[in-house]
């Protein structure tokens, strides 16, 4: 268990956290939520380890194994795969001893060190590593990888493998799903579902929380404030605490009103003196209750478009990629392209990670040219562009005024005033010294708004939106949702943010295949389109290496030890599968038995230890029989290598 009391916590002469008190159960899954800046990440600081609180007690197991994402980039040459596995610190360790042994020539030691390494899971470890990886979008041709090739954003997926790759009682994610596709996400929620330990995550995706949560702690107003819940639930249960609040503050004040009017009527009367004070006393005695304090909601609209070409663009036979000059190389990703863009359209595009999303939506806002095919845009086009990398659209030297002035200046040809542009800056809260701060000084959040302002400013009657809210906290992304469906003009939508797409997009468009076609479905078709999609590729890669003759096991099959080996293996199969299937026999007769007494029962005691148990053995079953899958499959692998060997290779 977790245990906060009276916790008082600082950051310089900032108080984030005051007389703060909350518990967490072990195995709870916990969402940690608050506006930006509040103190959820020095929060997760004291948590692991890294602050120390300024006043209270902060109590946590100390047999706890604690995981959490390491935030800064990783600088290193070694392959993707071993970068991850070293986040197992107890595997590196028994590694680490074994190679000692070894060193020493020691008989007994490199013995036990072996028993040590199968304790800890060697033997499986580079393949859940690499099912990390892979879930997490990289490719299997990309396993091997230095971790320096990739990308930032790549390499954070791989600081969170590596987080998930350490065996932990306690995980603490800091916005996790930032650099995430949707395909990504999905993976990522089902694994934190499975996760036994107790976790406490930072997000601004509801449909994440929504998905991977059950308990969420309000950060506000140097208080945590706990809700049984996730997300939604939290919102509505924070709801009616307010409007409680308030009428229980509306009421006392009617009160203490009341009485106030009795003392000064009555104080200086000797006959009512004694009751005066009598009413004084209760006054002073009163628990007062505060009044609301809510935070300041964001919001901001689009301007009206000045017109509505229709349609608005036409794109005939077109590819769309990169040329021999860019950085790239020369390179096609979707071929011969027919659609258009109407007047109105709200369209989500779709498509797993690395079909060309952002190519797509790069050549549409003119930042790319088209290979071939030509892109006809509407008399009167206007185009706002948020780009996913922000810094692709601003220049980190300059401050957010200038880029308002140089925007101003280039769109009218004249000089704008600056309280004029210092105001329109005012709406989208950057006011103050942070309108003359150079831009690379801001954080993700302040520059994302910066984009979105001058996107405002510009009056686009077509909005290309390439992952808008990465940076954007819950408060945020909700002004951003409400603004566009009252824009009259059209969008075309890029995002993770599942919440975001259903309430924006009426239609979708699914990248994938060299192609970009309508997606006839909603997002839950989507996802199960991804499962499938994997799958497809999988298997792909596997026929592939089986025509280029690079399986592992293939160069293998001519080995007589081999042979040996896997009918050794099919024995042991054989006797787990035995007892798996007694294992599975006895669990479903206590699933039964279990099921039985919630129905039959009375006794409260035996019914609330039924009601935690009857879960625990669903689970064990569940698991039981993915086993028994796995057994067969190997088996039916290992019988079909045995066959291959021919006997003259015996």
């Amino acid at each position: 268990m977790i245990s906060l009391k009276n916790i008082e916590l600082r950051l310089g002469t900032k108080v984030l956290l005051m007389q703060a008190s909350v518990m967490i159960s072990a195995g709870e899954k916990v969402s940690l939520v608050g506006r930006n800046g509040a103190g959820k990440s020095t929060l997760f600081s004291l948590l692991s380890g890294q602050m120390r609180e300024d006043a209270g007690a902060f109590e946590l197991p100390q047999q706890w194994r604690l995981s959490q994402v390491d935030q800064q980039m990783p600088e290193t040459t070694i392959s993707a795969t071993e970068f991850v596995l070293q986040g197992d610190a107890l595997l590196m360790k028994e590694r680490a001893a074994l190679e000692q042994a070894i060193a020493d020539d020691d008989g007994m030691a490199i013995a036990q060190a072996y028993c040590d390494l199968a304790d800890a899971g060697d033997h499986v470890a580079v393949p859940r590593a690499q099912a990390l990886i892979q879930g997490l979008g990289f490719k299997s041709t990309e396993l091997d990888n230095p971790v320096n090739s990739f990308s930032g954003g790549w390499r954070m997926r791989l600081q969170l493998a590596r987080a998930l790759m350490c065996p932990s009682d306690l995980l603490l994610l800091d916005e996790p799903t930032n650099h995430l596709d949707l395909d990504a996400l999905v993976w990522l929620e089902a694994w934190l579902c499975r996760y036994e330990g107790t976790m406490l995550v930072i997000s601004h995706d509801r449909e994440f929380l929504d998905s991977v949560t059950d308990v969420t702690v309000h950060l506000e107003h140097a208080q945590l404030n706990r809700y049984n819940g996730n997300y939604s639930a939290f919102e509505t249960l924070r709801a009616e605490k307010l409007e409680q609040q308030q009428s229980a503050f509306a009421k006392q004040q009617e009160k203490m009103a009341h009485l106030q009017k009795y003392i000064d009527r009555f104080r200086y009367k000797a006959t009512k003196a004694r009751q005066a004070q009598s009413r004084i006393k209760a006054l002073e005695r009163m628990e007062k209750v505060g009044a609301v304090l809510a935070d300041a909601e964001f919001s901001f609209t689009f301007k009206e478009p000045v017109s509505l070409p229709d349609p608005m663009m036409a794109i005939d036979d077109v590819d769309f990629g990169y040329s021999a000059e860019s950085e790239d190389g020369c390179r096609t990703v979707l071929r011969g392209v027919r659609t258009s863009v109407l007047a109105g359209q709200r369209i989500g595009i779709l498509g797993a990670n690395g079909q060309g999303k952002s190519t797509f939506i790069k050549t549409v806002a003119r930042s790319l040219e088209p290979l071939s095919g030509s892109i006809t845009e509407g008399k009167g086009l206007a185009i706002g562009y948020f780009a996913q990398q922000e810094l692709d659209v601003l220049h980190v030297e300059e401050t957010p005024l200038e880029h308002m002035l140089k925007l101003a200046k280039a769109h009218t040809g004249e000089s704008a005033r600056e309280q004029e542009m210092r105001n329109f800056l005012g709406t989208f809260n950057i006011s103050g010294e942070m309108v003359s701060q150079k831009v690379g000084t801001l954080s993700g959040g302040e520059k994302a708004r910066l984009v979105l302002c001058m996107i405002v400013w510009q009056r686009p009657n077509l909005l290309l939106l390439d992952e808008p809210t990465n940076h954007l906290d819950l408060v945020t992304r909700e002004a951003l949702a409400m603004a566009l469906n009252q824009f009259d003009g059209s969008v075309m939508l890029v995002s993770h943010d599942r919440a975001l797409l259903r309430s924006v997009c009426d239609e979708f468009w699914l990248v994938g295949r060299g192609q970009v076609v309508p997606f006839d479905g909603d997002l839950e078709d989507y996802q199960r389109y991804l499962v499938d999609e994997s799958k497809r590729v999988l298997d792909e890669a596997r026929r592939d290496q089986a025509s280029n003759g690079i399986i592992h096991e293939t160069k293998r099959q001519a080995s007589a030890q081999m042979k040996l080996q896997s009918e050794k293996r099919l024995k042991e199969i054989e006797r787990e599968l035995k007892a798996n299937e007694q294992s599975t026999s006895k669990m479903r007769d206590e699933k039964s038995r279990y099921e039985k007494l919630l129905v039959t029962s009375f006794d409260i005691e035996e019914l609330v230890e039924t009601s935690r148990l009857l879960p625990i053995v669903d689970t064990v079953i569940q698991e039981l029989e993915e086993r028994w899958l796995q057994l067969h499959d190997e088996a039916d692998e290992l019988k079909s290598e045995v066959v291959k060997v021919e006997p003259a290779q015996l």
